[in-house]
């Protein structure tokens, strides 16, 4: 792989790549729809993410290129930009924007991308852009932030440049991911505990449903308004600032303050799923995976029936993993309506749970997933120090 980047950069611009940097993509292991209410998630970094090779020109000039995409902008070094339509180098160029804006000096720039994570699959490959290409531009012009700045800074650019409201776990889990270990973040003080997860003789299978997602921006909406009426309703007795303030237990106390059934569901959803990552947590530090597997099991449930943000295609491929003996956990993962469901299958049965899983979904639902298989990987960094890449 890195070979071929190198040989690639140097058709390109006729000159070695200078510097070299990887950022992953990530997973959510446990915790759905917990970031904007105040809790705690569990994301892992995997092993497939986006790759950046650069060297400075002196034309003052930034040169983006993709083996991905095939716009080919050559864009002059000024003092500001704006988002252009909806190309893959809005993200790059914003992060670049970000650091001008910040009063750093900055010179031309050729450029070589190439991602290994599927588009549009959940896997969060506009994060891995955005990282990579911070984590490269601190380096190189020695900007002196440090790994959460870019994290934040990063999200900035996705809020304000690109125009999309998410959360910072995507950020933070390509930046701080580490081998073997899941990321337990609080996602309302930012702090985090890096939780051993070896997965001994199994990988973690990821399955696009290749379904298209047009419903999940409007249902997320919808559904950090009624998160926001059950924390209202609540707040009659309770002194919190976050659903995720309190346990199930107390929920259950509370919980007649909440008349309406679907606010109801909402929020047991996002409480109870608070109190999964903290038993997931320990389940993995004891490498019981066969609890974490029950917990993933009862997260997707959860995600199924209180909090509807599943759907058939994601729901086919956690019904087939409950068939087989092979795999002691799998569910959705992300914000739901399609993209990836997550499993956790012996090595040796990978290929054999791929092919079942792809003739039993394609049975069910009319086209096949696709299915790939990753091991929890390092966050952003150089090349050369990243890893086992």
């Amino acid at each position: 792989m890195k070979s071929h980047l190198y040989t690639e950069f140097n058709k390109l611009y006729n000159k070695e790549a200078e510097n070299a940097y990887f950022s992953p993509g990530r997973v959510n292991l446990i915790g759905e729809h917990i970031d904007y209410n105040g809790g705690l998630v569990m994301p892992c970094a995997i092993t497939f993410g986006t790759y950046l090779l650069v060297s400075a020109n002196n034309d003052g000039v930034f040169r983006f290129r993709s083996l991905n995409f095939e716009d080919k902008p050559d864009i002059p070094l000024k003092n500001d930009y704006d988002k252009t339509d909806e190309k893959w180098f809005n993200y790059p160029l914003g992060i670049i924007e970000y650091f001008l804006k910040d009063g750093h000096v900055l010179q031309g720039l050729d450029m070589l991308f190439y991602g290994d994570i599927p588009i549009s699959s959940g896997l969060s490959s506009s994060a891995s852009i955005e990282v990579v290409t911070a984590f490269a531009l601190n380096d190189l012009f020695d900007a002196g932030y440090s790994k959460l700045d870019l994290v934040k800074l990063s999200k900035s650019v996705e809020n304000n440049f690109i125009g999309v409201n998410c959360g910072i776990m995507d950020q933070f889990a390509v930046a701080f991911g580490e081998k073997n270990k899941a990321l337990m973040l609080n996602c309302d003080t930012l702090d985090y505990q890096a939780v051993d997860s070896n997965l001994g003789d199994h990988i973690l299978a990821i399955i696009n449903t290749n379904k298209p997602r047009k419903l999940a921006e409007s249902k997320y909406n919808e559904r950090v308004q009624e998160c926001r009426s059950a924390l209202t309703a609540l707040k009659q007795e309770l002194d919190i600032n976050n659903l995720c303030d309190i346990d199930t237990a107390t929920f259950n106390k509370h919980s007649h303050l909440i008349t309406d059934k679907v606010i109801y569901k909402r929020a047991q959803h996002v409480i109870e799923e608070n109190d999964r990552v903290k038993l997931a947590a320990v389940a993995l530090s004891n490498n019981n995976l066969a609890e974490f597997g029950r917990l993933m099991y009862a997260s997707h449930a959860s995600l199924r029936d209180l909090y509807e943000v599943s759907g058939k295609e994601l729901d086919a491929v956690v019904e087939y993993s409950k068939t087989d003996a092979n795999v002691v956990g799998a569910r959705m993962t992300g914000a739901g309506f399609g993209g990836c469901a997550i499993a956790l299958v012996k090595e040796s049965a990978f290929d054999n749970f791929s092919q079942n899983v792809i003739a039993y979904y394609t049975s069910k639902i009319g086209y096949a997933p696709s299915v790939y298989s990753s091991l929890i990987g390092n966050g952003v960094g150089e090349l050369s120090k990243v890893g086992s890449l």
